[in-house]
């Protein structure tokens, strides 16, 4: 399927959310090389990304992701930054964390070390002493007493570690 998305966003054409969904599988499948990755992510780049696109990736990544509740609703809010912006900021995300979580709402912070910026969420936290790597029930019980957790992605979307080298290039 990757070939023939790659084709399509080549051709300036949007993926239907199952083509999206599709090439998404096979990415964090490991079924895509380095290169049919960095070919995608390009083409969607030029092209530019739909709503439709967006939400059958983020489907296959929900899907794929490691659960952090146990069927157990809670409202939180995530300040995921893209990272790699390369043009010199601060972490402006997980600044973002801890002044939300002030105002008292619940953050669940994704993130990741620096790939190519001056540093990741993890780095920042690490920086403070917080364990980036704490068991579960720890991380759900920081999210609800204290209104903050920090997930660290490879932890959480390990199928994500196949878009890891090309990310990083």
């Amino acid at each position: 399927m990757i070939s023939e998305a790659i084709q399509k966003l080549a051709e300036r054409e949007n993926l239907t959310e199952q083509e999206a969904r599709a090439s998404m599988e096979e990415i964090m499948a490991g079924q895509a090389t380095d290169a049919q990755i960095a070919g995608f992510l390009t083409a969607l780049r030029m092209k530019g990304e739909t709503a439709t696109e967006l939400i059958g990736f983020a489907r296959v990544m929900r899907e794929k992701a490691e659960p952090l509740w146990d069927g157990e609703v809670l409202t939180v809010l995530d300040t995921c930054g893209t990272g790699g912006d390369r043009s010199g900021t601060f972490n402006i995300s997980t600044a973002a964390a801890f002044v939300v979580a002030g105002a008292g709402i619940r953050v669940a912070k994704h993130g990741n070390r620096s790939m190519t910026g001056r540093c990741g969420s993890a780095d920042v936290m690490e920086a403070l002493r917080i364990d980036i790597q704490m068991p579960i029930d720890r991380l759900r019980r920081a999210i609800k007493d204290i209104g903050i957790g920090f997930l660290f992605a490879p932890r959480f979307h390990g199928s994500m570690k196949h878009v890891m080298p090309v990310r990083s290039q």
